[in-house]
């Protein structure tokens, strides 16, 4: 199961990805298993040398009444070098770290994190338009094979 932050891509322009591991508990592993997390609002930000993913909505696991707080913050597992190089990036300029995507990957939750800047408003546009012309060649294009 693939959790993929789709508005990510909309409002930002990924500069550097890396995959990072994530502290759970056994209750959260099982809801993202069963594809109950979304990515929507969330981000990271780095804390005393360590990166913590918040605001991620992980829904509790049916049997599971002890964690009720769904959007806590979260541990990122990334190499002190990664994070350093990357603290400095962020306080250079208007970058921001963001989730792309969550998986399972060798029955270990991942999450694909990208350093991101924000795109303007032109650009946002510039997206729809591209993405409208596409849908419309390729309705075009199914219409004249039926």
């Amino acid at each position: 199961m693939r959790i993929v932050n789709r508005k990510a891509r909309f409002k930002y322009q990924v500069l550097e990805k890396v995959e990072a591991g994530i502290v759970l508990t056994g209750a959260e592993i099982k809801s993202i298993r069963a594809g109950r997390a979304t990515l929507t609002d969330s981000f990271a930000r780095v804390k005393d040398g360590e990166v913590f993913l918040e605001n991620t909505d992980i829904r509790p696991w049916m049997g599971s009444q002890k964690y009720s707080d769904t959007r806590r913050e979260r541990k990122l597992l990334l190499h002190k070098k990664q994070i350093l190089a990357w603290q400095g990036k962020i306080a250079g300029g208007n970058l921001t770290i963001v989730p792309l995507s969550l998986y399972i990957k060798n029955n270990l939750a991942k999450v694909h994190v990208g350093l991101a800047k924000s795109k303007s408003k032109f650009d946002k546009r510039a997206a729809l338009k591209k993405k409208t012309v596409q849908r419309d060649i390729e309705r075009e294009i199914r219409d004249k094979k039926l």
